[in-house]
């Protein structure tokens, strides 16, 4: 643990276990004093912490004064990153009320592997098979999620089947991904710098001339979301980058939203042809009771002007209207079967069903 590290949780002694337990995820203080943890991929309510009002907020000055941020009546929203990679959000009164408001997403010291995910139940081998030839293959995929969905660990895994042959761009608000890949060059914004601000537009415009063969982007968000567009139809197919949005639809629509947003002046139904023309596939994660899953994965077949809509086919789906979960037949070379949540092995869940045919 570096000097720095170990300095910032000297001020945050009534949480310094949650801090150094390893197995703790998220830790969230709520205004009202009570704190939780996520571990596990679950919610639980952490006993016996309490942390008094003034040393909390004395703490989280000197969090602050560290990393060189403004934190005051001015500024009462701290975004941060410490010394590990985790990150810390803090709110302070009178925006709430009545003590101060702070969460902090640990930095994993474990890198998920695509092995890691199946044991931990996030998908099953046929889906991962699946993805591996889609990353392999250069196709262009979004991954779309909410919060804490596992985004970014999914992200991280398929990095590993993108080949070693490739030069690989990595833009990113906070560093989190850990590719491990040989031509790879990592880029961070700086969009809290008081002087010389760089954001991911500017990156990604920047990117362009570092002769990439693929662009991963931590998150589609703001300006840089035209200029990725513009990558994914420039010969950069086989890009990846993260999207918040609660259905694989619903993300190639606030993809095409945000790249409106900083390029005024183009037809929305432009930009959503030129998303269903270069975007191959999204990926859909989510958090359940039992953890976190791929829920979908549906491709990208073009946009339909007419109907107004983007034309795709459903790869994956995790548990549909009646409960069930499809699974195409590019899956796995056989007629679309339905998954049965009782069979003790995964040959034995897939039972063909011809009126369970995705339409």
């Amino acid at each position: 643990m570096s000097k720095d590290l170990q300095l910032l949780i000297s001020f945050m002694e009534p949480i310094k276990e949650l801090l150094l337990d390893d197995s703790i995820t998220e830790i969230m203080g709520n205004p009202n004093g009570a704190w939780f943890i996520e571990r596990g991929g679950r919610l639980y309510e952490a006993d016996g912490v309490a942390f008094e009002s003034k040393k909390l907020l004395t703490g989280l000055n000197v969090v602050a004064n560290k990393l060189g941020k403004k934190f005051d009546d001015a500024n009462p929203i701290l975004n941060a990153q410490l010394p590990d990679g985790s990150r810390l959000a803090a709110i302070i009164p009178p925006i709430v009320k009545p003590n101060p408001s702070l969460t902090i997403r640990k930095f994993s010291k474990v890198r998920y592997t695509i092995e890691d995910l199946i044991k931990n139940g996030a998908m099953t081998h046929e889906v991962a098979r699946f993805l591996q030839e889609v990353v392999e293959g250069g196709h262009t995929m979004l991954i779309s999620g909410g919060t804490g969905s596992g985004k970014t660990t999914l992200l991280n895994a398929l990095t590993d089947f993108i080949p070693s042959s490739e030069r690989i761009i990595v833009i990113e608000d906070t560093s989190e991904l850990r590719i491990n890949k040989p031509n790879l060059l990592c880029a961070e914004c700086q969009t809290d710098a008081h002087v010389g601000q760089v954001n991911f537009d500017h990156l990604l415009r920047a990117s362009l001339r570092w002769r990439p063969d693929r662009i991963i982007l931590g998150e589609v968000r703001g300006e840089g979301a035209r200029t990725l567009l513009d990558s994914f139809n420039t010969g950069h197919a086989g890009s990846m980058a993260t999207i918040h949005a609660s259905s694989p639809l619903q993300a190639t629509g606030r993809f095409a939203e945000l790249a409106k947003r900083s390029h005024q002046q183009s037809n929305l139904h432009d930009i959503a042809a030129e998303i269903g023309d270069c975007v191959s596939y999204v990926v859909q994660c989510g958090r359940f009771a039992d953890g976190r899953k791929i829920s979908g994965i549906i491709r990208l077949k073009g946009y339909n002007r007419v109907a107004q809509f983007q034309e795709h086919e459903t790869i994956f789906n995790l548990g549909g209207k009646d409960g069930h979960t499809r699974v195409h037949p590019q899956m796995f070379g056989t007629p679309t079967q339905l998954f049965d949540p009782s069979a003790t092995t995964p040959k034995e869940a897939l039972v063909w069903d011809e009126s369970m045919a995705i339409k």
